[in-house]
């Protein structure tokens, strides 16, 4: 049976909306399960599936899901990317992953990557019971991610942002700004690999919303999912791009660094190389290993 068919579509209710999940069970009961988020605006069809086929296998339950505003979930308006509600779609994620039959609550574990991965992190820190956490070439310093944009990509961003918040508060429809563009784009992401690494991950046919809600620009150099590595109580993988030109390593290698709970492996590949090819297989068999551990797989 292919995993596609050996999953279930699932969905559990956050902030008064639901969000879509793919629930993926091992062949033994109770197991470990997974929850799993992708990155900036990105969807579960962008290759989450990879991963959660390769843990199923391992022996692990996963639970893949969107959040709120994006792709299957509900929630208006369309294509609002909030940290904060973000985060409350996590923490009713693991509500709802502890509460399923065949799965042992006491061994869950968070996996993120991108964006995703800085929430992983925060989610961990803020929920406390977390057996382990695993951020995938992490968002951690809002600061460097904004830098590294540019700064005049930074003014054309934080103008429509701007204008974003404006007709929020007017209650007119909002204004959009890209997810990804080529470099010199008025984009999210424009660094040169960014745009052809991001819709790699796209299935072909699949229907993709490429413009979120621009207002989030104002929120994102205030993030700084690093700084909540301290407070984890569980191991941590990080899994560090070294050629990173999105989610800059200097400051998720000095978060690892600094984290007695931390484990750090450096891969010298771009933000989106390691989705796919050789950096898949990398990181998800020393994905799989660490959670193995943690998660004490028979």
């Amino acid at each position: 049976m292919s995993a596609a068919a050996d999953r279930e579509d699932v969905w559990f209710e956050s902030g008064g909306a639901r969000c879509a999940a793919w629930l993926y069970r091992p062949e033994r009961a109770p197991a470990p399960l997974v929850v799993m988020g992708h990155g900036l605006g990105a969807v579960k069809e962008m290759g989450l599936d990879r991963y959660a086929e390769r843990f199923q296998a391992g022996g692990l339950a996963v639970l893949a899901f969107d959040y709120r505003h994006f792709g299957a979930s509900g929630g208006e308006p369309r294509q609002l990317l909030d940290i904060e509600l973000q985060l409350e779609d996590w923490a009713a994620a693991l509500d709802y992953a502890r509460r399923l039959e065949g799965v042992d609550s006491e061994r869950i574990a968070l996996w993120g990557s991108s964006f995703g991965g800085g929430h992983a992190i925060t989610a961990g820190a803020r929920d406390g019971r977390v057996a382990a956490v695993v951020a995938q070439c992490p968002f951690t310093s809002g600061p460097a991610s904004v830098r590294a944009l540019g700064l005049r990509a930074n003014v054309r961003v934080v103008a429509r942002a701007v204008a974003d918040e404006a007709s929020r508060v007017a209650r007119r429809e909002g204004v959009r700004v890209k997810l990804v563009g080529p470099p010199g784009a008025t984009a999210l992401m424009s660094a040169p690999d960014a745009e052809p690494g991001y819709r790699r991950l796209v299935p072909e046919g699949f229907q993709f919303d490429d413009e979120v809600l621009a207002r989030f620009a104002l929120q994102i150099g205030f993030y700084r999912p690093g700084n909540e590595v301290n407070r984890l109580r569980c191991p941590l993988l990080i899994c560090a791009c070294e050629r990173d030109a999105v989610a800059p390593a200097g400051p998720t290698i000095r978060a690892a660094q600094q984290a007695a709970s931390a484990e750090l492996i450096r891969y010298p590949f771009g933000h989106f190389d390691i989705y796919v090819d050789d950096g898949f297989e990398r990181s998800s068999s020393d994905q799989l290993s660490f959670l193995g551990r943690h998660l004490e797989l028979a």
